[in-house]
């Protein structure tokens, strides 16, 4: 990757968070926990409330839902196991669990690969009008899916005879001393997880993941979150060329589009490609990642060459709407990843 644009402060530290509570109160997202790491320095700036109904303060203890940055941990597991010999990338996983839909021949082709790199052909999530098969060969172009995560799921349980969360914690969580964090719920996160809200404030109701999915349950901190990505700018659990290809592009994105399935070919998106088991804008040396779900939110941007980066979780479905507030003040220029996404930037 190239160098890093300008990762810093745009302004001082006390009058962004003064502005970005009240850009937290215009958009009705009541807590935010913020992880920051830039100059060697790693900093928590809790805001707001866990809940609109307790009112207790978001502090850096506060657990929220990770939903989708639950896949880089998980991409982080497949490629260790690759590392020790136990997988091959371009292995079909049905030769470990059968193919994904047996009357689908190309769905025995996904590859670990192909799921990291949103490649399958598969739809982010099955519907009534949207059945799960492959919609384009596997590896030809990206579309974004949940459903290859939870399919390399039951391949990886399958391969090392471990569920997902112990295996997940034996090889990232303990090695990184990530103590309050897990795919499944925890009773240390009664009384320390923030609610959910919706766009108008209102709870929803509190998801407590029972069995790991890959794609979304990683429940965890701020401060937790943030030690993996360091880890992953310093390349660290990983062997050097595993760590590279992590973050190497793999796929250009279709432009203005997540899932597309569609047999028409779609114009990429500028400046944004997938690695395996990150978003990356080369330009900028940068690699990210969003979540979403129901009342949560949350976004990584992170910098390798200059190890600074930022966390945010949100406990709102409007979370992402300051997202791009939070980018300005830490990074110069725009971000391509924000475009993409259709969170708008001011120039």
């Amino acid at each position: 990757m190239t160098a890093a644009a300008g990762f810093g402060p745009s302004e001082d530290m006390a009058v962004f968070q003064s502005r970005l509570l009240g850009l937290m109160q215009r958009s009705r997202v009541p807590g935010l926990s913020l992880f920051v790491a830039r100059n060697g320095a790693h900093d928590i700036l809790p805001l707001g409330v866990r809940s609109m109904q307790t009112q207790e303060p978001v502090d850096g203890g506060t657990v929220f839902e990770a939903a989708s940055l639950s896949k880089p941990l998980v991409a982080c597991v497949a490629l260790q196991l690759v590392d020790a010999g136990k997988l091959d990338l371009d292995e079909p996983l049905s030769r470990l669990v059968g193919p994904l839909v047996p009357d689908d021949p190309a769905s025995a082709r996904i590859t670990a690969r192909h799921v990291l790199s949103h490649t399958t052909g598969l739809p982010n999530w099955r519907r009534d009008d949207l059945p799960l098969r492959t919609y384009f060969p596997p590896g030809s172009r990206f579309s974004y899916s949940g459903e290859g995560f939870v399919y390399m799921q039951s391949a990886l349980e399958r391969l090392t005879g471990e569920p997902l969360e112990h295996l997940v914690r034996r090889l990232v969580f303990d090695p990184l001393g990530m103590e309050r964090s897990s795919f499944i719920w925890l009773d240390l996160f009664d009384g320390a997880a923030a609610s959910g809200h919706d766009r108008d404030g209102r709870i929803v109701s509190k998801f407590k993941p029972n069995r790991a999915n890959a794609a979304f349950s990683l429940h965890t901190t701020a401060s937790d979150y943030g030690k993996f990505v360091v880890a992953a700018m310093e390349g660290r659990l990983l062997q050097g060329n595993t760590a590279g290809l992590w973050l190497e592009p793999q796929v250009p994105t279709p432009r203005g589009r997540i899932e597309a399935l569609g047999p028409a070919p779609i114009e990429a998106e500028p400046g944004v490609f997938w690695g395996l088991g990150w978003g990356l804008e080369p330009g900028d040396g940068t690699f990210f990642h969003w979540g979403a779900n129901s009342g949560m939110t949350a976004f990584v941007l992170a910098a390798p060459e200059t190890r600074a980066a930022f966390v945010a979780f949100m406990n709102s479905d409007a979370g992402l709407d300051i997202v791009p507030d939070v980018a300005r003040h830490f990074t110069q220029g725009l971000h391509p990843a924000l475009t993409w996404l259709d969170l708008p930037q001011a120039s």
